[in-house]
């Protein structure tokens, strides 16, 4: 059986869902609270559960979808690589623009006594708890479209 081809309007689609469900977590206080007071084993569960999430969306949820046939990059379908950067990637970008970082856990006082490092472990823990949602989004897009 051919292999499907992987096409740029695929990560498209994506990017639109991601971004639209990522933008009302990342300006959230909640959820920077949260991140500050994850550890690193919840927040690699938490990647893992993105990753089922995406996985059971694209080739479980999706009946017409077979990841037999799906064009891969070391064994690993190429749409379910594109779907953890951008489930990821949008909750980084919307961060980095809208200075939530700082915002909440500088100047909001998040993190009582911030530094650089403190500061940009918080942010990728913050990443991972809006990944969950803006996976949901880009993948759902993804299917939809």
């Amino acid at each position: 059986m051919a292999r499907r081809r992987y096409r740029v309007a695929d990560t498209a689609q994506q990017l639109v869902g991601g971004f639209l469900l990522a933008g009302p977590f990342v300006v959230t206080e909640e959820v920077w609270v949260l991140a500050e007071n994850m550890s690193w084993y919840h927040a690699v569960v938490v990647v893992g559960i993105v990753f089922a999430i995406g996985y059971g969306a694209l080739y479980k949820a999706d009946a017409g979808r077979d990841i037999d046939t799906e064009a891969e990059v070391a064994g690993i379908p190429v749409r379910f690589v594109s779907l953890m950067i951008v489930a990821f990637g949008s909750v980084a970008i919307l961060a980095t623009a809208l200075t939530a970082p700082d915002t909440f856990l500088v100047d909001g006082g998040i993190l009582p006594d911030p530094t650089p490092t403190t500061v940009a472990l918080t942010t990728l823990k913050a990443i991972i708890v809006g990944a969950i949602f803006s996976v949901v989004g880009a993948a759902t897009a993804d299917s939809v479209f």
